[in-house]
């Protein structure tokens, strides 16, 4: 008998063992419904389970920071290219160079292999039509068209603390000013006045134009064609005087238990078509060579897209120090 129970025990530990050893855990920033299909898909090819939790690229950074001691997941796919640079350095993230990754131009990697960029995407606006006739609204088409009085109280756009996309708004203004903080401020100011409410993820204001909660939204165009193609009366417009675009990227976690798996799960992503196939269809645009678009996705190269210096949009001490200037100068006087 205790043979017996002592046999039993083994077999547990070892499925318990097997059962680890195919599994993996990540943090996405991509949207819940796709991360689903992604990490579904992978299982389904590799029989690698994921256990995935959806957080904004800010929240993904503070996490991580808080767990750096213990890490809690091993993979972080999606967010901002920004977010991942100043994970990178505040030392959160571990290089990898996937064999996977000479599809992807030198542009859209970090040199030192601790980030890989996966698709692009421009900040736009978008405006529901009903809404904007009920109100006697022209859709905004430049940013400068975003600070008149007709539109105070009915544009939203994310939590630029919380949101990779948000912080990428900040920094769009900052580069259009020529790196001018005390102009751009200026600028963010009078664009605050006419802000409803800052949500907590860059996507939500769009989905509340979608229903018509509010007229106009900013964010990426990619979330913004999506809500249209699925019917909503929308336009979209990119602004005229020129727009910034997120990188939105992928990195190992420093200290991750699943190094393995993650580094499977990374290698996956790049180079399966079914996973290139879902980002696709999501209207995303990918940065690897070759990679299909969607016809209705909107790619840099149709819009006036601004020079970035990512370097430095995403060191933590330059995003440090806007936010706490952002959180002084508009935030705490809401």
């Amino acid at each position: 008998m205790k043979r017996l129970i002592a046999v039993c025990f083994f077999l547990f530990l070892a499925v318990g063992i097997a059962s680890a050893q195919n599994s993996v855990s990540a943090y996405t920033t991509l949207e819940e419904p796709l991360a689903k299909a992604l990490f579904e898909q992978f299982q389904r090819e590799t029989a690698v389970t994921v256990s995935f939790v959806r957080l904004s690229g800010g929240e993904a950074v503070a996490r991580m920071e808080a767990e750096q001691a213990n890490p809690q997941a091993s993979i972080w796919v999606g967010g901002v290219g920004l977010d991942h640079i100043t994970a990178k350095s505040k030392n959160l993230t571990a290089p990898y160079r996937s064999r996977a990754a000479g599809n992807t131009p030198a542009e859209f990697k970090d040199p030192e292999d601790y980030w890989i960029g996966l698709y692009v995407g421009p900040i736009t606006f978008v405006t529901n039509l009903d809404r904007a006739k009920a109100l006697g609204l022209a859709p905004p088409a430049s940013w400068a068209d975003l600070l008149k009085p007709e539109y105070k109280g009915r544009i939203r756009m994310a939590n630029p603390n919380i949101s990779g996309t948000a912080y990428n708004v900040l920094t769009t203004i900052r580069t259009l000013n020529n790196g001018n903080e005390t102009a751009a401020f200026d600028y963010l100011k009078k664009l605050d006045a006419n802000i409803d409410q800052y949500a907590r993820s860059g996507s939500a204001p769009g989905k509340s134009v979608a229903t018509g909660e509010i007229p106009v939204a900013i964010g990426y165009a990619h979330d913004q064609v999506k809500l249209k193609a699925e019917g909503a009366n929308v336009v979209i417009n990119a602004p005229s005087e020129g727009t910034g675009y997120e990188l939105a990227s992928m990195s190992l976690i420093r200290g991750g238990k699943d190094p393995v798996n993650a580094r499977r799960l990374y290698d996956w992503i790049l180079s399966s078509p079914n996973a290139q196939k879902l980002f696709t269809d999501w209207y995303l645009v990918l940065v690897a060579k070759g990679a299909a678009k969607h016809p209705l996705a909107l790619s840099l190269d149709q819009i006036r897209a601004i020079k970035q210096d990512m370097v430095w949009d995403g060191s933590a001490a330059n995003k440090n120090r806007l936010l706490d200037r952002w959180n002084r100068d508009i935030d705490s006087k809401r």
